[in-house]
């Protein structure tokens, strides 16, 4: 079975938070159409360009089997001329879960141009928890009442991004924005980061949550009073509206940063005759260990099935024998007078071709296979398209190392992996003493917190 969307990006400035910015929308709306499907199923996306300039779509947790030249990135599609069209074909084939699609070039990000996008499982397949009464989205992050092209300049120029001037909750600011529940009965709620700089906590007043997935992974049902949410990342929680018939503050906060931002939606009892009040509850702010040690908290659901009737814990991911210690860290050096941001002293600059087209083409001097190393190198950083290479079906062990005073957040475009370890200091060999190789969280996107 498949489905066919259609859906035309445009522009429009209008009134945000503290003055007039411009905003990306998708068929008229910010956030766009949320894209829902069912395992298996193939989609047809549409996407026709309305700006005036290029545009990529990129699906944000989609995998991508044998598919990379669909995941709408610079390094795989050439971009979408302005006023012109092209057709994404996607299988959410053995997937399920909560993510979102953003626009990958240029900043567009910092404008909107984002949507929710679930993949429900199949009516054979089990899920570990009653159906909710409602399943609602909810699609956070950071807010530059900037154009997207001032903060692409002010990158390009080699400087630091603004702090940004706000948070929004579905498009919205403060109280913008309310959730409608009824007494007694239970709610899903997909919560995203989609953000351009910023980690958040998220926590809903009074309430607790029971986290029951994380990008196609059924986890550990948990429960949580407050989730930190890492740039890209997407959780799904339940809560059950069990409290006295009022509204309650949904609160999103910015995580590791000096000044705290704080937005807010509404949880609107049904009965409630009583409106939010008093300023919303506080959460962590700068609690590097807090943050720690929730994240290892979040484990893999084993006897649940997946996409599958099989229980996820049917992979045994930790028999697996790797082949190959990639090391990978992150910094922040001068070249040629510009900040960049490199990764083991390699500054990645983007060829004129994508990288998927010249390498299927076999198209010479686009990209430099094998030029960043293995391991950190300790020196100055230097530009280059470089490319890592890797065998083909190989299981690498990929440490990711950021001793930078921020927030890393890496994402494998198309791909999921286990996160078996996250600790403070440097990693050595003796790591692998404190891996989870039984039950950790199969996901896409991970956070790298300063000095881990």
């Amino acid at each position: 079975m498949g489905f066919d969307y259609r859906m035309r990006w445009s522009s429009l400035v209008v009134f945000m938070i503290l003055g007039f910015s411009r905003v990306i929308l998708i068929n008229g709306e910010f956030p766009g159409p949320q894209i829902e499907s069912i395992t298996n199923e193939n989609l047809i996306v549409s996407v026709f360009n309305s700006l005036d300039e290029p545009f990529l779509i990129s699906w944000n947790g989609i995998q991508q089997r044998r598919n990379s030249w669909q995941d709408g990135v610079y390094g795989t599609n050439c971009p979408i001329p302005p006023g012109q069209n092209f057709t994404y074909i996607l299988q959410v084939k053995d997937q399920i879960g909560s993510y979102f699609y953003f626009p990958s070039l240029g900043f567009h990000k910092s404008a909107g141009g984002y949507g929710g996008f679930k993949i429900l499982s199949r009516s054979v397949i089990p899920v570990p928890f009653p159906p909710p009464a409602a399943d609602y989205t909810i699609l956070a992050g950071d807010w530059y009442n900037k154009n997207h092209s001032d903060l692409k300049a002010i990158a390009d120029g080699g400087n630091d991004l603004p702090f940004p001037d706000g948070l929004l909750i579905n498009g919205r600011g403060p109280n913008g924005y309310t959730f409608t529940v009824d007494q007694g009965k239970t709610y899903r709620f997909r919560i995203s980061n989609v953000g351009l700089a910023t980690s958040i906590n998220f926590r809903i007043e009074g309430h607790k949550m029971l986290l029951v997935e994380v990008e196609g992974s059924h986890t550990l049902q948990n429960t949580y009073s407050a989730l930190d949410i890492h740039i890209g990342q997407s959780y799904s929680v339940l809560l059950t509206a069990d409290l006295a018939p009022k509204d309650y503050y949904i609160v999103v906060s910015t995580r590791f940063t000096s000044q705290v931002l704080t937005t807010t939606a509404i949880l609107h009892y049904s009965n409630s005759q009583t409106s939010v009040s008093g300023p919303p509850p506080g959460g962590p702010t700068t609690e590097i260990d807090w943050s720690l040690e929730q994240a290892r908290s979040i484990r893999w659901n084993l006897t649940a099935s997946g996409p599958r009737p099989n229980p996820q814990g049917s992979y045994h991911y930790g028999m697996i024998n790797t082949t190959r210690t990639i090391r990978l860290a992150n910094s922040a050096q001068m070249i040629n007078g510009k900040k960049r941001y490199a990764i083991n002293s390699v500054s990645f600059i983007p060829a004129d071709t994508p990288l998927k087209l010249a390498d299927y083409y076999e198209i010479p001097g686009v990209f430099s296979l094998g030029s960043i190393p293995n391991n950190p190198t300790g020196g100055g950083a230097y530009l280059q398209t470089s490319v890592m290479a890797a065998d083909f079906r190989a299981y690498v062990e990929i440490v990711l190392e950021n001793q930078e005073d921020t927030v890393q957040s890496y994402h494998i475009d198309g791909y999921n992996f286990f996160v078996v370890g996250m600790d403070g200091g440097q990693w050595s060999p003796a790591s692998r003493l404190t891996y989870n190789l039984r039950d950790a969280v199969w996901r896409c996107t991970t956070q790298v917190l300063k000095i881990t």
